[in-house]
């Protein structure tokens, strides 16, 4: 955290899941005034209320919830709609009462409450207060990206055997995912192409919002026709560079 602090000049914000909820990384991430954090909560953690030592799964519960907003998630192909409600409370942590915290509290998402501990300040303001919850469930989006590049480029099996040629095959890759992420399904130029690719993915379910599986599906049909390797073009060998092999002892 303090290298990523000081390459950013202090900017940005930490969002950790439930597994930053613990005392060494609030020690660290307490002890910088200017540091900011979205950290989800476990529940089984004692926050300061009023004064008065509380378990946070007992002030979610406990909490009002206001405001209400629906958002659309993808699960298993299909979209499914959720309806939140969400508030907060002041809190602080009994072993850092000096810094005002608050606990933002979501309800709909299952049983329990989604839980977020954060030192943004906020008030009592449907906007500001959904600003932290979309904050942190850009988390999702992040490591839904992620799973979609290894996933659809079958970046894992990659077979290569020096560093250089994987970071080159990973760069490659990163421009197949941003084309097809970015500027197909966004640019208003290719949005006939867009449609096509779609089309040609064949998703029995449609298109769910995060369309990038089905961009990459539609884009390998549409290849699939046009052939395959360079025609009329002598392939060189690379030249020969001192380096490590990614799997030397």
């Amino acid at each position: 955290m303090k290298t990523v602090s000081k390459a950013t000049d202090g900017r940005g914000i930490f969002i950790f899941d439930r597994g930053g909820d613990r005392k060494q990384l609030y020690d660290e991430l307490l002890g910088d005034p200017l540091r900011r954090f979205i950290v989800r909560q476990r529940g089984d953690r004692h926050l300061l209320y009023r004064g008065t030592p509380c378990e946070t799964l007992s002030l979610a519960q406990s909490c009002p919830t206001p405001y209400a907003e629906t958002v659309i998630k993808e699960e298993d192909g299909t979209e499914k709609a959720y309806f939140l409600y969400f508030g907060l409370r002041p809190v602080r942590l009994p072993a850092h009462p000096h810094r005002k915290l608050w606990l933002v509290v979501v309800k709909g998402f299952g049983n329990q409450p989604l839980m977020l501990l954060t030192t943004e300040p906020l008030r009592r303001c449907r906007h500001t207060v959904w600003w932290t919850v979309a904050a942190y469930m850009k988390r999702w989006r992040i490591e839904e990206t992620i799973r979609f590049i290894k996933q659809s480029y079958d970046l894992e099996d990659v077979r290569v055997m020096t560093c250089q040629r994987l970071q080159a095959i990973c760069a490659l890759v990163l421009a197949a995912s941003f084309f097809a992420a970015i500027y197909v399904g966004t640019r208003a130029k290719l949005e006939i192409l867009a449609l096509h690719v779609l089309k040609a993915a064949k998703r029995i379910f449609g298109i769910p919002d995060f369309r990038y599986y089905a961009l990459a599906d539609g884009i390998k049909e549409v290849l699939s026709k046009a052939g395959k390797g360079i025609l009329g073009t002598e392939i060189m060998p690379p030249p020969h560079i001192s380096q490590f092999s990614l799997f030397s002892a």
